[in-house]
């Protein structure tokens, strides 16, 4: 990570364990003057909600009796696919443990065994809940703002100012205020948001931006991610909408250089990005569509080159999108973060957010008609009067050497092949890792994430090379795993390619990896398919493999796999190999997971040539 970052982070936990740290972030703010509601919602800034505001009635609204129900309830979606209990906002749902609100932030540990993973606990208070209910308001003319304002104000008093583990995390908090903005525009003229309450919210949200400000060269220094644009936007919105406050136009300009040069500096040239994950590209999508429609509506546009580093994201994660689902390979890590949930659309649909983004670029992603479009209508654009800019072929090959990702599509399906080398972080050690999709369906997919806090044994699985579709010497991953999210060994040398000729899609990849048990070891693979036919041909090369260490290729065939395809192997002389059967974790979205078949071919010398075809 470099040294300038161990410097930083050696120093900021000396503040920490000193008690420096927590005298930055005392426990109250001074108070600030208030603004008058009344001037406030006549005030010339705009945002995105407004009393002109027009949604689509036919979209769907399945399910949003049952969800704002369960709110009434206190029972919310975690990670969108399991309801848990959750009366107060300190306690983790699934493992009892509940943290102590008034323990200042700095002192409250990463990690606790006991206490599981703090996410638990966080997601309540992203307060991403709002938009059931914001939504259910509009399509069922059922006003909810009591209940939104109450759960907001409810929150403040139980969440003193730097204390408890809501105030651990600078995106968090962030979020949480993106969220409660969009809330406080949506009810700005319900009689429920008075004098009384607009001061406690406003003020909670200065003494919030306050924290994230403070702590921000942690996330320039030490994250350099998703985090750090969510901080800079947060810092943006607030500035440019509370311009009241007497730091709000420090914020505003800082927030805006912060996430230009962000996404300047995190958006590969090619598109992808340096998290090497899909679902955090997608959050980076959604703070992308508020930067851009804020700043646009305002007058206060960002730089042409955030614009530029946008389309680019939206063509790269387009072209691997399945188009008759709208999902994407579960590639990297994914923790459950859908920030502003404002579709029906199931949470591995990418196409809510990539249309709104690609409606405020004036791009035309191709999609047909459908609920995912409710999403942009929010951001206040109908999308019948988009020109079509551009779309993403039905039969092409696509290269992105800078995210190591190889895509071929056609008609039926798309093939998708990860090779990469790491300047930047890693999270899986996935490399040549193979991704099938036929007609909506992922014949061939990536095990998931699961949990950051969850057993050894899990996190190996998961993060490791044992849940991907590629070659594995023994239970060793391609990387070597330290603490938490870090790697040693990383991937340094790796090369891959894609071409056509008269049909024929040759992928080709190779990685130097294996590092920790001697140098030089070598993995290549090259698949070969044509388009428009459903069979891949799978080859695998390994070189400079240390004596007695067994090799085995692995595959994790999706649903119904087994019923429709086979899969067959042979060792270099021709001899078949035959599968052995185990089982697998498959993990659709974060905290879930399910046992699934998985299959394994041990190689018999360096090579194995592996044909998965359609059956008859």
């Amino acid at each position: 990570m470099g040294i300038n970052y161990v410097v930083f982070r050696i120093c900021y936990e000396i503040q920490r364990r000193a008690g420096l740290l927590a005298r930055r972030f005392p426990k109250s703010y001074r108070k600030v003057s208030a603004i008058d509601v009344l001037k406030w919602r006549e005030q010339s800034v705009k945002f995105f909600i407004n009393p002109n505001l027009n949604i689509t009635k036919k979209h769907s609204t399945v399910h949003l009796n049952e969800r704002v129900e369960r709110i009434r309830n206190n029972q919310y979606l975690f990670f969108f696919h399991e309801w848990l209990q959750m009366a107060d906002w300190h306690s983790n749902p699934k493992s009892g443990f509940s943290y102590k609100p008034r323990m200042h932030w700095t002192s409250i540990p990463d990690f606790q065994e006991q206490a599981g993973d703090i996410k638990y606990v966080w997601e309540k208070s992203r307060f991403c809940f709002l938009y059931d209910l914001i939504r259910y308001d509009y399509h069922f003319a059922d006003d909810q703002a009591e209940r939104v304002l109450s759960r907001i104000e409810d929150w403040i008093d139980s969440n003193p100012v730097n204390l408890g583990p809501n105030w651990k995390c600078s995106q968090e908090i962030s979020l949480r205020v993106l969220n409660w903005i969009f809330a406080l525009y949506y009810y700005q003229y319900s009689a429920h948001l008075d004098q009384r309450i607009f001061d406690k919210i406003t003020y909670s949200i200065y003494c919030q931006m306050r924290h994230v400000h403070s702590n921000m060269r942690f996330s320039l220094t030490a994250l350099h991610n998703n985090h750090t644009l969510t901080e800079a936007l947060g810092l943006y919105a607030t500035g440019l909408l509370f311009p009241f406050f007497p730091e709000s136009d420090v914020w505003k300009k800082q927030g805006k250089q912060c996430f230009e040069s962000e996404i300047c500096s995190q958006i590969f040239e090619d598109g992808t990005y340096p998290q090497f994950s899909m679902n955090y590209h997608r959050i980076t999508v959604q703070l992308l569509s508020w930067a851009l429609r804020l700043s646009e509506i305002n007058g206060d546009k960002f730089d042409e080159e955030v614009n530029r580093k946008a389309r680019k994201s939206l063509a790269f994660l387009s072209s691997c999108q399945d188009k008759t689902s709208g999902w994407l390979p579960n590639s990297g890590n994914n923790d459950g973060a859908l920030f502003f949930p404002l579709t029906a659309s199931h949470f591995r649909d990418f196409r809510p957010q990539l249309n709104a983004l690609a409606a405020i670029l004036n791009i035309d992603l191709g999609y047909s008609q459908g609920g995912w479009e409710e999403e942009c209508e929010w951001f206040g654009i109908k999308q019948p009067v988009l020109p079509k800019v551009d779309t993403v072929p039905a039969t092409a090959v696509f290269s992105y050497p800078d995210g190591g990702y190889y895509i071929a599509r056609d008609t039926h399906s798309t093939t998708f092949l990860r090779c990469a080398k790491y300047s930047n972080r890693p999270f899986q050690a996935d490399n040549l890792h193979l991704d099938i999709w036929v007609n909506g369906e992922n014949i061939m997919r990536d095990a998931g994430t699961y949990l950051y806090n969850t057993t050894p044994k899990l996190t190996h699985y998961f993060a490791g090379t044992a849940s991907h579709n590629t070659i594995q010497l023994g239970d060793n991953n391609q990387m070597k795993k330290g603490p938490r999210f870090t790697w040693t060994h990383w991937i340094r040398k790796a090369k891959g390619s894609i071409s056509e000729e008269n049909g024929l899609v040759i992928i080709d990849g190779e990685f130097e990896g294996y590092s920790f048990l001697k140098k030089g070891i070598i993995h290549k693979r090259k698949v070969s398919k044509r388009h428009n036919e459903l069979n891949w041909l799978v080859e695998d090369w390994l070189e400079n493999v240390p004596e007695n260490i067994p090799m085995q290729q692995i595959w994790h065939p999706g649903n119904g796999f087994f019923e429709q395809y086979t899969i067959y192997a042979q060792d270099a002389a021709g001899n078949e190999i035959m599968p052995e059967t185990g089982c697998g974790w498959y993990s659709e979205t974060y905290g879930k997971k399910v046992e699934t078949p998985r299959l394994t071919f041990l190689l018999r010398g360096n090579y194995i040539r592996t044909e998965i075809k359609k059956l008859d």
